[in-house]
């Protein structure tokens, strides 16, 4: 297990790299605490597998250092960091038995007989395949193959860190539940440092202790799902967190007041805002429908998802989002909708804005 240190670290796959926009990887730093299992978010292209390939010493950054436990890895292998990684793809040896694959990187490092029987038995019970271990790998499944790759990358237990990129694509959803379950019982049996790369929130959120989200080769929030849901640091991870996403509206902030489009909306603070784009962000979950106060709004449907209604409105031209729980209230002559002032989170370029009276770094 390591605590992994990203010193002034950026990425770009052009030679001659001119300007920001030509970094895949923009600068990070940061540290990751030893023990943690974190989950890097984001949509497609956002830069997740290459800090994970840097990371794991398949990449070479462009600049900056890797540091585990405070010792420079930069230029070391994957084999000298102790990494172990699972790709999105399976990759088994169809030759062996699925209890040859499993044993095959304790075979590598001369454990005891003994000891990687033991272990094996101990995997292959927990990727629900005790019954196949004595079968070839060849015309196994896809997600059959995947769950091996899944315990070879676990057998070890004594690895720096334990690295897995979108490692669920090709399992059933059932499966994905079991799997992803497992891995958290992992990390609490074991501590091992886990990163886990995902474009679903779901896994994000269900897996990881601390979610790193990640935005056009920027980390844009490192924290807790309650945090990226109460406190989005930028507007990205207010659309991306949640079903539906963040409400996003420009507007003008006066102290404890916002006026979008010359409707005034009140804060639960007071704000003093400079930037280029305003905006205030309210999640639906904070948003209710009214038959005499709040925004004017037009409802093109209502979707009944079981457990709630998710109400799709418009407000002079923007969209928005209300969730009304069920049992709540919704009818044709609901045309308004308020916000709850402690949920309305403000922004300047994309960035949230802390309210008055907020110390440096605090989410009030």
């Amino acid at each position: 297990m390591a605590k992994i240190t990203l010193d002034n670290l950026a990425h770009s796959y052009m030679p001659n790299p001119g300007s920001e926009d030509d970094y895949a990887l923009k600068e990070l730093n940061h540290d990751w605490v030893d023990g943690e299992a974190y989950a890097l978010l984001g949509s497609s292209g956002c830069g997740k597998s290459t800090l994970l390939n840097i990371i794991s010493g398949l990449l070479h950054p462009s600049q900056g250092r890797i540091l585990f436990d405070g010792k420079d890895v930069t230029q070391t292998t994957t084999t000298q960091r102790n990494i172990a990684q699972v790709f999105q793809f399976p990759v088994v040896y169809d030759t062996m038995t699925v209890r040859q694959n499993l044993a095959f990187p304790l075979k590598n490092r001369g454990e005891d007989p003994k000891y990687i029987a033991e272990r094996v038995q101990q995997i292959g019970q927990m990727i629900g395949m005790e019954a196949t271990l004595d079968r070839k790998c060849r015309g196994l499944t896809a997600d059959a193959k995947q769950k091996i790759s899944l315990g070879r990358g676990m057998v070890r237990e004594d690895v720096n860190a334990l690295l897995f990129d979108e490692p669920l694509t090709v399992i059933d959803p059932h499966m994905k539940w079991e799997l992803r379950t497992q891995l958290k019982k992992l990390h609490h049996d074991f501590g091992h440092t886990m990163i886990y790369v995902t474009h679903d929130q779901t896994e994000a959120l269900t897996f990881a202790d601390k979610v790193v989200v990640m935005y056009d080769g920027r980390v844009v929030q490192i924290g807790t799902p309650e945090e990226l849901f109460e406190t989005p640091a930028h507007t990205f991870v207010g659309y991306f967190i949640g079903s539906p996403g963040m409400n996003v509206l420009p507007a003008q902030v006066d102290g404890t007041t916002a006026h979008v489009e010359g409707q005034a909306v009140p804060l639960g603070a007071g704000y003093a805002v400079s930037g280029k784009k305003v905006e205030i962000g309210v999640r639906p979950e904070f948003c209710t429908l009214t038959r005499d106060e709040g925004l004017p709004v037009k409802i093109n449907r209502i979707e009944d998802v079981g457990r709630h209604k998710i109400v799709r409105a418009r407000f002079e031209g923007h969209d928005v989002n209300i969730i009304a729980e069920e049992g709540q209230e919704v009818s044709a002559d609901m045309t308004r909708v308020t916000f709850d002032p402690a949920h309305v989170n403000v922004y300047a370029d994309d960035w949230r804005v802390a309210p008055h009276g907020a110390r440096k770094g605090e989410a009030a």
